[in-house]
């Protein structure tokens, strides 16, 4: 089995991201100058230093499943290598196929249809009975489940913020929702568009006033923000990077449309007087 360690990403350009730029809210229709104004040249929407692989993160639920650790080579995917298995391998690595590139080592489990049965949430919970919706978030996982009446509907894999910026762990509520969510600091890199944060759902308010939310972002197989809940969007990587060619994944949209009966607006902030609770809990690897 692959050789498990624990790892900590820091990045302070990427704390302002997910706190600082999001203490007002950002309309898509807010003029284009103004946002560069507000944007360091030098941001990037992915964190500074050292990445980690899939294969140095340790997850609890790794013991269920025998893998090893395989490094990719030049022209291989996940497509070529696992078929119709290859979303389920990109979901027990949680990462996206953006970040998988020859050199790479991904975890391989040794009888891919071990994860037809693999499920590291609980497919059931009880303090979620009585909830017509609600989200747990176990950041040891890195997985978020949606509940309904306590039953697990579905479960994502996500990047949250690790180290000294960590995601808060706690009881709360989503408040917000905004389909086209913009940040007001950070690029696409390479480029002078604010990154996007399509499909955002507020969880928190802090006592300094910093929002945190759930929204799509990349995924690249480890703790990757500093607060906010990252989910796949396969769709905004297509429009912003050229890849992956054909999208499939988009876990973002598939969450926010779950707590909204629908997509919502693209340039309006909806207001969730009473939406789902959300109990996150863990630490991240």
């Amino acid at each position: 089995m692959g050789t498990l360690r624990s790892s900590a990403i820091g990045n302070t350009l990427y704390t302002l991201f997910c706190k600082r730029a999001m203490r007002g809210e950002l309309y898509p229709s807010a003029p284009l100058l103004l946002l560069i104004t507000l944007i360091p040249l030098v941001s990037s929407a992915e964190p500074a230093g050292k990445q980690h692989g899939p294969c140095g993160i340790g997850y609890p639920s790794d013991t269920a499943i025998e893998w090893d650790c395989r490094r990719l080579r030049p022209n291989e995917s996940l497509e070529r290598l696992f078929g119709d298995r290859w979303i389920d391998v990109a979901r027990f690595n949680r990462i996206d196929r953006r970040h998988l590139h020859a050199g790479v080592s991904i975890k391989v489990p040794r009888r891919i249809e071990d994860l037809a049965i693999w499920q590291p949430m609980p497919l059931f919970y009880a303090p979620a009975e009585s909830d017509e919706q609600f989200i747990l978030i176990d950041l040891s996982e890195q997985f978020l489940g949606a509940y309904e009446y306590g039953a697990l509907r579905f479960a994502l894999p996500l990047a949250s913020g690790g180290g000294q910026d960590a995601t808060p762990v706690g009881a709360f509520r989503l408040s917000l929702a905004h389909r086209r969510h913009l940040s007001s600091l950070f690029t696409i890199e390479g480029t002078d568009r604010p990154y996007p944060m399509n499909y955002a759902l507020r969880f928190h308010i802090d006592r300094e006033g910093v929002s945190y939310w759930i929204h799509g972002r990349d995924l690249p197989g480890f703790p990757a923000s500093h607060g906010c809940i990252g989910l796949y969007d396969e769709s905004m990587q297509k429009e912003q990077y050229g890849i992956p060619k054909d999208p499939e994944l988009n876990d973002a949209k598939r969450l926010f449309e779950w707590v909204l009966g629908g997509e919502g607006e693209d340039g309006r902030l909806i207001q969730l007087p009473r939406g789902p609770r959300v109990h996150i809990f863990g630490r991240a690897p």
